[in-house]
């Protein structure tokens, strides 16, 4: 960091298993991708090309390069792999997996309608070659999945070959653990936590308040994900204590300070 500033939560180094951050790559260009490298690649853990951006980004395989060379996990959206799967084209999603030498994959299950024990067969087949993220919830609001189903399917998923299962909210952050204006479903969220082991959830948190709540709640090593490209610093302040919003919950309690009515 540029200068010392003692009382600051301790943050694992990378390569890390907790605290990550994930950052959602909606078609950023090589040139954005430098730059994104310049200021916050070394904050940043896994970078998803969302949804079916891949399909249309040009120079595809360059910033997979570069994201990988940072030492980064890159992997495509699970809407392409649903996409894939849907047209009965595993075995093709397989080979631009290879053609584009990714070390990472996402089973996902948010748009399609798939049997669960389908869905951890292609987790347990992707495994044996790539790190594999499986998400779980759906990406329309009016599916409402009752939490024993969520827990159920994320130690599945776990089981099945998963490093981490991802807890969906969309990049709108108003479905899956989130009510519809946002805001957390506290219930559903208590009992993933109470089900499912903490280092293996990366939580969907692509709003401000979001990523207040989660660390309020689980600290500053907490798992986040689909940030923007631009609140990858933004967020890691929120992580130290370096932004009002958390500024005093990481301190020590004689440097706490209580407002007097």
């Amino acid at each position: 960091m540029n200068f010392t500033l003692p009382f600051l939560p301790a943050r694992p180094e990378k390569p890390r298993n907790n605290g990550l951050t994930m950052m959602m790559d909606k078609g950023l260009s090589v040139r954005q991708v430098e730059d994104f490298l310049s200021a916050s690649g070394s904050l940043t853990d896994i970078v998803k090309l969302g949804f079916g951006t891949s399909y249309l980004t040009n120079n595809i395989e360059q910033k997979i390069k570069l994201y990988k060379e940072a030492g980064m996990k890159v992997y495509l959206g699970g809407t392409l792999f649903e996409a894939f799967i849907i047209r009965g084209m595993f075995n093709d999603y397989l080979k631009l997996l290879d053609k584009l030498k990714l070390n990472s994959a996402e089973v996902s299950d948010g748009s399609i309608e798939m049997p669960h024990d389908e869905k951890c067969g292609y987790i347990h087949t992707l495994s044996k070659h790539y790190t594999v993220l499986s998400e779980v919830g759906s990406k329309e609001g009016s599916k409402v999945f009752p939490a024993a189903k969520w827990t159920q399917m994320m130690n599945k998923e776990l089981e099945a070959g998963s490093w981490k299962v991802i807890a969906e909210a969309r990049e709108s952050g108003t479905v899956g653990i989130y009510n519809s204006n946002g805001s957390a479903d506290t219930m559903l969220i208590n009992e993933i936590m109470a089900k499912v082991d903490g280092d293996s959830i990366l939580w969907e948190a692509p709003l401000k308040p979001q990523q207040v709540w989660f660390l309020k709640l689980l600290g500053s090593n907490v798992n986040l994900g689909n940030i923007a490209y631009d609140d990858v610093i933004p967020l890691e302040t929120l992580r130290l204590g370096l932004r009002g919003d958390t500024f005093f919950s990481f301190l020590p309690k004689e440097l706490q300070q209580t407002t007097e009515v």
